[in-house]
């Protein structure tokens, strides 16, 4: 894939496990030509009604692919971005704000599930790219599907050159 061809943004759910939160994240893929990964265990299969529902007739245009952990994943990505991948990893742990950084195309956004987030391993691996949306005290977090709009609009605001 040349760059031109190649997705703009790569977002990464890591077991996610509700379907119509997939659904909507896979309709937002396909508005920004964004590859989705899915990485097992998922906690629905892709004949869900409600991940069809949510993605509606979208889903036929989606880029995607599952794959079954971590190790799988990393690699399936280096094969199709050429490199060694650093996810910016979307974590309410995280102490840097999400449009504080500068995002490239060809980047990778990753999401854990919609109960636990991703593992320790995970969360150690991608320390130094680890981002967060802020929210209200009151409010432990955002929905997983508008956390992936919201990031992956200001990631593609960015490359578009609308700062």
């Amino acid at each position: 894939m040349t760059a031109q061809t190649s997705p703009p943004l790569h977002i990464v759910l890591f077991e996610p496990e509700i379907p119509h939160n997939t659904g909507a994240v896979g309709r937002t893929c396909v508005g920004l030509g964004a590859k989705l990964w899915l990485v097992r265990p998922m906690g629905f299969q892709l004949t869900d009604r409600l991940l069809k529902r949510a993605g509606l007739d979208y889903w036929r245009y989606l880029n995607y692919e599952i794959v079954n952990n971590w190790d799988a994943l990393m690699t399936r990505l280096e094969e199709e971005i050429g490199k060694v991948p650093a996810p910016w990893l979307f974590t309410s742990h995280a102490v840097t704000d999400y449009t504080s950084v500068t995002y490239q195309h060809g980047d990778v956004l990753l999401f854990g599930s919609e109960s636990r987030g991703v593992p320790d391993f995970v969360r150690q691996l991608c320390a130094q790219t680890s981002l967060r949306i802020p929210v209200a005290e009151e409010a432990r977090c955002l929905n997983l599907s508008v956390s992936v709009g919201i990031a992956a609009y200001e990631a593609v605001r960015q490359m578009n050159g609308r700062r």
